[in-house]
Parts: C-alpha cells; structure tokens; sequence
C-alpha cells in the first residue's frame, strides 16, 4: 500500500475544513458528536421533566422551546422528542464521537500508518454526516414538527397516515445519509487495518482498540446496508404509494408492517455492538495501562470480541418475541441470545483479571473505564431477562427495556468516549485536561446515573410502559410518581455534571497544561511521535518489536514500560 508523506496543507480551507488528514477529520467528527450530545442530552431533560411534572413549564428553555404552551412540553411534541432524542444519541453523538471521531484519530496512528488508505473518501464521510446532521436539524422546523415514531420508526406509525408531513420522511433522508458516511468509514477502516499495519505487527500485535474499531467497522460494512435498504422502501411507501409496509389486511396488496421489524433489527442489534466495541477495546487497552500489568489472555479477549460480532449477527430476534413468530424461531434465537453472554462474561472477566492486583493508577481515564466495566455488567445481567422468552413477554417495552438499554449501551459508551477524550486529549491537542476536575466529573457523573436507570427497573418491573406523557392519566401508575421524580431528580443532576465536562475540556483547550509525548507512560506507538502529531505522523515508519502491553519486563531497570518499537534490553 502507498503510504508516502503527503504535501503539507497550506490553507485554512485545506487544512481545516476540507481536511484529508485523518487527525483533522477525527476531530471534527469529535466536534460534531459532542454537539449532537449537547442537543439530545437537552431533549433527555425535557423529556425526564414532563414525566416527573406533568403541565408544569420547563425551567429556563422552557418558554423559549414551547412559547406556544408557556414553557410546557406539549403532547403532540412529547413522542417528537423521545424518537429525535434516540435517533441523535445513537445516530449523531455516540457513532461521531467513537467511531467517526476516535476511529480517525487513533487508527493510523496505532498501527504506524501515516494516514487512511482513501484520505478523500474519508473527508467525504465527514461532510456526508453534515449533511445527514443538517437534514434532521430541518425536520424540526417543518409543518407537523420532527418524526414522532420512535427511533425504531415502526409502521403504522411511521406511515402517512400515522405521520403526514415532511418530518418522518427527513428522518429517513438522514438515516440514509448518516449511513452512507459510515460505510464511507467502515471501508476505509477495514482496509487500512488490513493493508497499512508497520512491519511486524500482526494480528495479536494490535492493541485491542484496533481490534474494536475494526470488528465495528466489519459490522457496519455488513448491517448498515440492510437498514439503508429498509429506508428507501419506507421513502417508497410514503413518497410513491407503494405498499412494502402497509399490513394486507387493509386490503392493498402484498405489505407487511413486521417486514420493517425484520429489516430494522437484522441491523439494530448488531447496532448495538457498533456502538459497544469501539468502548470494549479502549477500555482493554486502558485498563492495562492504568493497572500497570499487560492485559490478562489478550488473545482470548481478542478472541471473545470476535465470536461477539459474529454471534450479534443472528441474535435479533429476541426484540420481536411478541410479534407472534413461531415459537420454534422464538426459542432458537432465545439460545443464541443467551450464548453470545457467553464471550462477553469472558470479557468481563479478563476486564476483572487484569485490574486484579495491578499497581492502578486512578487517573480520569481509568476511571471511566472502570465504570464501563461496573455499569456494562450491571445493564448485562438484566439483559438476561430480555433474552428469555418467558420474562421479556411481559418486561417487552416497559421502562425495564429503557433501564437496561441505558446502562448497557447508552451509558457504557458514554464511559468509554470521555475515558477516549480524557486519555488521547493530550496527544489530539497537546495539552493536559485538569484531573481534578476530571474526577469530580466522573463521581458527579456515575452516582446519579446509577440511581436513574437502577430505578427504571423498578417502575418497568411494576408494569410502567415507554413513551406515556402524562402518567397522572393512569390510575395503576399513581403509586409509582414519586419513583419517577426521583428518576428526573438524578437524570437532571447527571446532565447539570457535563458542565464540569464542559468547562474542562474548554479550558484546558486554551489554557491546559502542556503535553509530554508520552504523559501516560506507555507503549502503543502513538506515544513515541510528538504531541500532537505532525501531519505525516511518523516521518520514518516504525518497526513492531513488542505486543502493545508491555508493562514490568524483567530486564527493565528505570522505567516499568516497554514501547512497541523498542528493543528488548540485552
């Protein structure tokens, strides 16, 4: 593969904006993603309000967001608001920030490249992401408002009937979009890993983020198609009349709502893992890093991702137990969801090895990422439950589900994005992020947290279903309000705990401590080049010598770290 250092940029619009280099798009997507977390954590809060004060304005924004009902989030906006708030979450923040933003950065620079194997490609992916990011911003702003069928857009909700306007059909024009950016990306992932590792890294040299990126990457290449596709069909039902979706018994020929569920969660589940592996990785890495000890079974932790992405490939049935299929098929995909916990315990546990008896150090990033390893085994077990025929039943779109979704993916990987921010901020920006700050950001963080979707189980267990405006309305519900204000008490004091974020990541920005090359003292290869990097990342290509957790070799004297292109002392 031709990797030659490419003539420097030599204008603003070329090395800013219109960027080839992988550095400079990584930290746009990073941008893009943390906008897009600032926007959907907002609608999370307006969201958590209305449940817990039910026709009470929404303090500040309120009157500014809803002038119309002074202040109070209306009913008609209030099923806008939670699909617009999983749709950007999951479309707009978490997939920039990890895949988009930390795949740029950290990918070439790991594996000793000097860029990505199709720099223009992977420029276009950024814009393209723009421009699904802009096409959702507009559907705000149309007549009807914004889609309001949920983030799994399930026909008839989805349809005209159930949304006319233009709101559901920008949704899926943004899908689509934000789709083909990824694929962008995941080719260009694939093929880089593949073709432009240094000499001598091979397959079980990597450091384990490689592995998560790359095995996202594979799953995005696969499964994004699929949704894309189911797309383009809906577009087809509500722009041209078709009937892909239209159930038969309405007497128009040859639709199927539950096709979509087919269609949607042959791609959503292994969504899931999407999201998820890029943090399984970083975590792996880190949590060798801070305990100071090489990763317990590296191999078999490798191994175990592996088998994680091929098995989340034929598990997705477990989301439609209740839409009446065979029970056969039920009971087939209830094994396979219940073996694919199998490698993720494996996981977890070499996670647990690893730490144990390390020489830790409770830096910001190594706390985060042990609090991906506390909340992902704790939304993991009740995950069980939504794998078993019998329980998911009755447990099936109750605040059960919206629990264990949070704890499991949603708040696992936002662990592992600022444990990424945290630990790579000083090579991205040369500069130190405050680690006092840092802390406090995390314990204000993981608290309430915990308590909020702990406490979603309860109130899904006592028979509390998604998506209910005015919980007031419900005689059965009544006894379960003072949980639910609880519930916003914590969600509100988790989001007003970003602002230590915030001001953390502004402030070092401009005024951090300066960065060494190495601040973390260890040896994957992007902390041996000066930080941050210049814009050919290594002026010589390194050779790999070691794996990427070298920690305490025995024939080290003044440092207990070993580099990827060091020689072993004699």
């Amino acid at each position: 593969m031709d990797d030659h250092i490419h003539p420097e940029p030599t204008s603003f619009l070329s090395k800013y904006v219109f960027s080839y280099d992988h550095k400079i798009i990584g930290k746009q997507f990073l941008g893009l993603g943390l906008f897009g977390l600032l926007v959907g954590g907002i609608m999370a809060m307006v969201i958590r309000w209305t449940i817990a004060n039910p026709g009470v304005p929404f303090p500040v924004l309120g009157n500014l967001l809803f002038p119309d009902t002074n202040g109070v989030l209306p009913s008609d906006s209030y099923l806008m608001f939670v699909t617009m708030h999983g749709t950007i979450m999951i479309f707009f923040a978490i997939t920039p920030i990890l895949i988009g933003g930390f795949g740029n950065f950290t990918i070439p620079l790991l594996i000793g490249a000097r860029d990505m194997a199709f720099p223009t490609l992977n420029m276009l992916s950024f814009w393209i992401m723009v421009l699904a990011t802009a096409i959702m911003g507009v559907s705000f702003f149309v007549e009807g408002g914004a889609s309001a069928g949920g983030w799994t857009a399930y026909p008839p909700l989805s349809s005209t009937m159930g949304q006319p306007g233009w709101g559901h059909t920008l949704w899926l024009l943004g899908i689509y979009f934000a789709g083909s950016s990824s694929i962008m990306g995941a080719i260009n992932y694939i093929t880089t890993v593949i073709r432009m590792r240094a000499p001598g890294m091979g397959w079980f040299d990597m450091p384990l983020t490689i592995w998560g990126m790359w095995l996202t990457a594979v799953l995005n290449a696969l499964f994004i198609p699929v949704l894309t596709g189911g797309a383009i069909l809906m577009l087809f039902d509500r722009m041209f009349g078709s009937n892909f979706y239209t159930a038969a018994t309405t007497g128009l020929r040859g639709g199927d709502p539950i096709l979509w569920q087919h269609l949607f969660w042959i791609f959503g589940h292994p969504e899931v893992y999407i999201l998820i592996l890029p943090a399984w990785g970083i975590v792996s890495d880190l949590l060798s890093f801070f305990a100071r000890k090489p990763a317990f079974s590296y191999r078999m932790t490798a191994l175990a991702m592996i088998a994680i992405t091929v098995l989340s490939a034929v598990v997705y049935g477990h989301h439609m137990f209740t839409t009446g299929m065979t029970p056969m098929l039920s009971e087939s995909f209830e094994i396979l969801t219940m073996t694919i916990s199998i490698p993720a315990a494996i996981l977890f546990m070499n996670w647990l090895r690893t730490i144990w008896r390390g020489s830790i150090r409770m830096t910001s990033p190594m706390l985060f990422s042990l609090g991906v390893v506390f909340v992902f085994g704790l939304g993991g077990l009740t995950g069980l439950h939504l794998g078993s025929i019998a329980t998911d039943i009755y447990l099936h779109d109750t605040y059960f589900v919206v629990g264990h979704f949070h704890l499991t993916m949603a708040a696992a990987v936002l662990f592992g994005s600022f444990a990424a921010i945290y630990f790579w901020f000083p090579k991205m920006f040369g500069r130190m992020m405050n680690e006092t700050l840092g802390k406090l950001h995390f314990w204000a963080t993981l608290i309430p947290l915990t308590a909020l979707f702990c406490m979603m189980f309860v109130v899904g267990y006592s028979g509390m279903h998604r998506r209910i405006y005015n919980v007031l309305e419900y005689q059965y519900l009544l006894p379960l309000q003072p949980l639910n204000q609880w519930i916003t008490i914590a969600a509100l004091a988790m989001g007003a705990a970003q602002f230590l974020f915030v001001i953390n990541f502004l402030s070092s920005l401009f005024a951090g401590s300066k960065a060494t090359d190495n601040p973390w003292e260890v040896g994957t290869l992007e902390w041996s080049i000066p930080s941050p990097p210049p814009y050919y990342n290594y002026l010589q290509i390194p050779v790999v010598k070691n794996g990427p957790h070298e920690f305490s070799h025995p024939r080290l004297k003044t440092k207990d770290w070993l580099g990827q292109a060091e020689e072993v002392p004699a």
